[in-house]
């Protein structure tokens, strides 16, 4: 075993004509060793005969003999091959479907571990150490195993293909560049390869790109269809919520109705009743009366006639009937006026039903806001909580940073909003005077102020205990039902909307419309000065309790 591996290490079982492990090694008479099948082919091509090895010529081919020493030596080498591929071979893997099998493998295909370009094999990691230890083995171009090695090589020339024409965009072998393809231009595969592989990463870039815009907008369209399945839950419930009360007033008329005709069918019934009643007793009188007539108009004594006859001839106690009479009940128009007076009903329910919606839908998007102190105008109390604010007499020491009020009684929010929708409720009952809404960031706020849109300012204006005004160019005199005892504030800030409402009467007070918003926005309060005592209740953030009849509409619904 040991001469074989010496052996094999000065590459003496290799044929120098196919580079494999000899087969029936015959030896020349200038000593070198070939395959015999090898040898004789070469020199059926080249003649005359020479040694591939020295180019000693030979005139007459030379009788080939087995080389019984170097026979024996492969011999023992493919039975030490085979020794050691049986012994590795548990500890490598068999080839599974899909995997390139070793060529060279007897019995179980193991998996094979590189391919030779030159060879057109490929090898498992037994069959490979040739092509890692012998010499001219080494110089073989091994690559990773792939199938169909054959298709790797030059149809033409049977040579490895090993260049790449840019002219023609395909791959050949060195005879192709120098013959087929002699004017085009070439480059090394490997670079060719780089160069394909490094677009084919920016491919690979441009797909992924792809593939996440596609899974942003898959996303989007879930989004898209979540928000609807939202929304249309809501646009039932509220759609509910209306037409059982829209149904419940129709129920209410159409009772009212009815029980308007019964009624004057009850009267007419009790009428006739009370007169039958009596021509049923004047009948009976006159029945009595008939009685005594006929009986005296028998009689035979003529002093008891006589003496009766005044009593029975004087006038009985009964009603001239010829006027009176039962008139059916007129109904006519008796619908018309209930479904108009319904039509009436069914509007204001209407208007109050969607005002309503209208205010649910708009505390959807209430948010916690609280007051910033630092804002502040020096007379302000602002509540530990931040919560409540009033006006004092009693003007604090305070520093007068340019986020202050000096002179007019108003403060901010702390939170600030720059996009989307918002929401907060104040509660102004028991004053007689207050103002409140919103402002921009860089609004003025130092000296008089003038709270109109073109300077900042969205709000409304309470004065005189009832007298409401909005605060817009030119100020809009509002008229109310009712005094307001809370008021919600809500903004669009994409659609350029400030609208307050009446919470109690669940009632729109007023919006401006058609604002630009470009920057921060923040809640405006101001209590406004305490009039000796008469306007000294707070101003009251409070938490909005949305009412929630979805329970109510869905167990009617359902």
């Amino acid at each position: 075993m040991s001469a074989a591996s010496c052996l094999r290490s000065e590459d003496q079982l290799l044929c120098s004509i196919c580079l494999d492990v000899f087969t029936d090694p015959v030896t020349t008479s200038c000593g070198h060793n070939f395959c015999k099948n090898c040898i004789t082919e070469h020199w059926n091509v080249n003649i005359p005969c020479k040694c591939p090895m020295c180019k000693k010529v030979f005139y007459r081919r030379p009788e080939l003999h087995i080389n019984t020493f170097i026979s024996e030596m492969v011999s023992q080498f493919r039975q030490e091959a085979q020794q050691k591929a049986s012994s590795s071979s548990s500890e490598q893997q068999a080839a599974k479907p899909g995997e390139v099998p070793c060529d060279v493998c007897t019995g179980t295909k193991l998996k094979a571990l590189k391919s030779c370009l030159v060879c057109l094999t490929s090898y498992c990691e037994t069959h490979l150490e040739p092509h890692l230890t012998a010499s001219r083995l080494k110089r073989h171009q091994l690559m990773d195993p792939v199938e169909n090695l054959e298709d790797r090589m030059c149809m033409k020339h049977d040579k490895p293909l090993e260049l790449f024409c840019k002219t023609d965009q395909t791959c050949v072998c060195v005879l192709c560049s120098v013959l087929d393809h002699k004017t085009h231009e070439f480059v090394p595969l490997k670079e060719e390869y780089e160069g394909k592989k490094a677009e084919l990463g920016k491919t690979e870039a441009e797909i992924q790109q792809m593939i996440q815009k596609r899974r942003l907008k898959i996303q989007e369209m879930e989004q898209s269809v979540d928000l609807s399945k939202k929304d249309a839950k809501r646009e039932k419930t509220e759609g509910a919520q209306v037409f059982i009360a829209l149904m419940e007033s129709v129920e209410r008329s159409l009772n009212e109705l009815i029980e308007t005709i019964e009624e004057k069918q009850t009267t007419t019934e009790e009428q006739a009743e009370d007169f039958i009643e009596e021509l049923e007793q004047e009948i009976s009188e006159l029945m009595k009366r008939s009685s005594e007539v006929e009986k005296l108009s028998r009689c035979e004594d003529h002093l008891h006639l006589l003496q009766n006859f005044p009593s029975l001839k004087a006038a009985l106690p009964t009603k001239d009937w010829t006027e009176v009479s039962v008139r059916p009940p007129s109904y006519e128009g008796t619908v018309v006026r209930a479904v108009a007076q319904l039509e009436e009903t069914l509007s204001k329910e209407m208007k109050k039903l969607l005002a309503e919606v209208k205010l649910e839908r708009v505390q959807q998007y209430a948010e916690d806001v609280t007051l910033d102190p630092d804002t502040a105008h020096p007379n302000l109390i602002v509540s530990d909580d931040e919560e409540q604010v009033n006006h004092s007499d009693v003007k604090k020491n305070l520093p007068d940073n340019p986020e202050r009020f000096s002179l007019c009684p108003c403060v901010l929010g702390k939170q600030s909003f720059s996009s989307g929708r918002f929401y907060f409720e104040v509660q102004v009952e028991g004053k007689t005077e207050w103002a409140l809404g919103v402002a921009r960031e860089s609004i003025n706020r130092k000296g008089r102020i003038t709270p109109r849109p073109q300077d900042g300012y969205w709000t409304i204006w309470m004065r005189n205990g009832n007298e409401y005004i909005a605060c817009n160019d030119p100020p809009v005199l509002l008229s109310l039902k009712s005094q307001l005892q809370k008021v919600g504030v809500f903004v669009d800030y994409e659609e350029g909307l400030v609208s307050f409402y009446d919470v109690d009467a669940a009632a729109l007070i007023y919006s401006f419309t058609g604002c630009s918003f470009t920057e921060k926005l923040y809640p405006y309060f101001s209590p406004c000065h305490n009039d000796g005592g008469k306007n000294s209740t707070p101003l009251i953030i409070c938490s909005v309790n949305q009412t929630d009849r979805s329970s109510v509409i869905n167990c009617l619904m359902s």
